[in-house]
């Protein structure tokens, strides 16, 4: 019976005690993620400058973007090649073969190109998959995928 005269004050301590330590995780938490975002800014800017003299020749095209999984490394892709994961291979329905694109990943300013040479996704809703490569250049390797906006900036001839 001793214990519980004294348990109803002890609970007010302890919840103060869980309080400080919840403000103590969220101080940390959004610290950490302060310099994590000012490290990624910093490396994002040298790939956007190096997509910037490239001009758009196309319509842009907004929408999701994935990226290619382990298993597709080695096969064959829609124009013939072997598909290699450290490439800047991007996969279009409808553009042709060869055309160069930037990718812009708008969920952190990112952008990267890379080159149409093979068909798809065939994933309902989706625009674009990337080569790893590429998806690494755009920080969309942990999330999978990523809203995009994808301008062709030099469209290839079509074959006949």
């Amino acid at each position: 019976m001793a214990l519980q005269r004294h348990e109803p004050a002890l609970r007010p301590a302890r919840a103060a005690s869980l309080r400080a330590a919840a403000t103590c995780a969220a101080i940390g938490l959004s610290l950490l993620t302060m310099g994590c975002a000012q490290s990624a800014e910093g490396d994002a800017q040298p790939v956007a400058a190096a997509t910037q003299d490239h001009r758009p020749v196309g319509a842009p095209q907004v929408g999701v973007a994935s990226y290619y999984a382990r298993h597709f490394t080695g096969r064959r892709m829609a124009n013939g090649d072997r598909f290699d994961p450290h490439s800047d291979t991007i996969a279009h329905r409808t553009l042709p073969f060869g055309t160069l694109v930037r990718v812009t990943n708008l969920n952190n300013g990112r952008s990267a190109t890379g080159v149409v040479q093979d068909r798809g996704p065939w994933t309902r809703g989706r625009i674009v998959d990337l080569s790893p490569r590429i998806a690494h250049n755009l920080d969309m390797i942990r999330s999978g995928v990523a809203r995009v906006e994808v301008v062709p900036v030099e469209v290839a001839e079509a074959r006949d």
